[in-house]
C-alpha cells in the first residue's frame, strides 16, 4: 500500500502547485507525506466510535496526500511539516496536527457540492484540504498578517475556489453562505449561534468547545431541521483560544 501511495504522490508532485522560492524540492517530501497519510490511517483505525461506522473516508486521505503541507509552514521542512504534531506558524498560532485536520474534515462530512466555512484560516492548510473536497471554501482570519500570508499562499498554489476574509469569525460570513459544513479551528466556551444559523439543513459544524489552552471537547452540531439541531462531543482536544475583535 505504501509503494502504491508513493507512486500516486510522485505523479501529484508534477501536477501543478507552484512551490515558493526556497522551499524543499517536492520530491524530497513525497516519502514524508506518504508516511503521514499512513499514520493518519492507523490513527483512524483505532479511533473507535468518534468516526462512526464509515471510518475515515478515502477521499479525505487523498486530499491529505495531495496537499503540500510543507508549503504552509514557515520552516518549509519536510520532517517538521509531515510529523503528526502541531506546528507553530507565528503570532501565537499553530497549524493543527495532520490527524486532527483529517478528523475534523471527516466529521464535517464535506461533499463536492458544498460551500464550506472555515473560521480561523491560520496558514491556509485546512482551507486547502477543504478546497479539494468542496465546491467553494470561505475562510475567515482575524490576524491580519496570517490572513495576508494565507491569501498569498493559496493564490500562488492556484486554489481558486477559496476566498479569505479578514475579520472576526464569530458572526460567520452570511454573504458567502449558507454552508453545507462549518469548521472552527479555535476553542470557544460555546457554539456561536450565528454560525448555526448559517448552516444548511443537514449541514454540520465541527469545533472545539471549552476554554482556550485547556482540554476541550471536539463537538459536532448537526442541523436536522430549521431551528433544530443535535449536538454531540466526540473527542478530547486542545486548541488555541478563539480570538474576538476588540471593537
Amino acid at each position: 500500500m505504501m509503494k502504491a501511495l508513493l507512486q500516486v504522490l510522485a505523479m501529484v508532485v508534477a501536477a501543478g502547485e507552484t512551490a515558493a522560492q526556497g522551499a524543499p524540492q517536492d520530491d524530497q517530501c513525497v516519502r514524508e507525506r506518504a508516511a503521514m497519510v499512513e499514520t493518519i490511517r492507523a490513527y483512524a483505525r483505532s479511533a473507535g466510535s468518534s468516526l462512526g461506522p464509515q471510518g475515515l473516508p478515502e477521499r479525505v486521505l487523498e486530499a491529505m496526500a495531495q496537499t503540500k503541507r510543507h508549503l504552509f509552514i514557515p520552516e518549509r521542512s519536510c520532517s517538521i511539516a509531515y510529523a503528526d504534531s502541531p506546528v507553530p506558524i507565528g503570532l501565537g498560532q499553530t497549524i493543527s496536527q495532520p490527524y486532527m485536520v483529517a478528523l475534523m474534515t471527516a466529521l464535517a462530512e464535506v461533499a463536492a457540492d458544498h460551500v464550506v466555512l472555515e473560521v480561523g484560516t491560520g496558514s491556509g492548510y485546512q482551507a486547502a484540504i477543504l478546497a479539494r473536497l468542496a465546491r467553494k471554501v470561505c475562510t475567515i482570519e482575524i490576524i491580519p498578517q496570517l490572513a495576508e500570508t494565507a491569501t498569498k499562499t493559496l493564490r500562488d498554489l492556484a486554489y481558486d475556489n477559496v476566498s479569505v476574509r479578514l475579520g472576526d469569525g464569530y458572526d460567520g460570513w452570511p454573504e458567502c453562505g449558507p454552508f453545507g459544513a462549518i469548521i472552527v479551528t479555535a476553542a470557544l466556551g460555546h457554539v456561536p449561534p450565528p454560525l448555526v444559523d448559517q448552516l444548511n439543513v443537514g449541514g454540520r459544524l465541527v469545533m472545539p468547545v471549552g476554554a482556550g489552552f485547556s482540554t476541550q471537547q471536539l463537538t459536532i452540531v448537526e442541523k436536522i431541521a430549521p431551528g433544530k439541531t443535535t449536538t454531540r462531543a466526540v473527542a478530547l482536544v486542545r486548541f488555541v483560544p478563539f480570538t474576538r475583535s476588540q471593537n
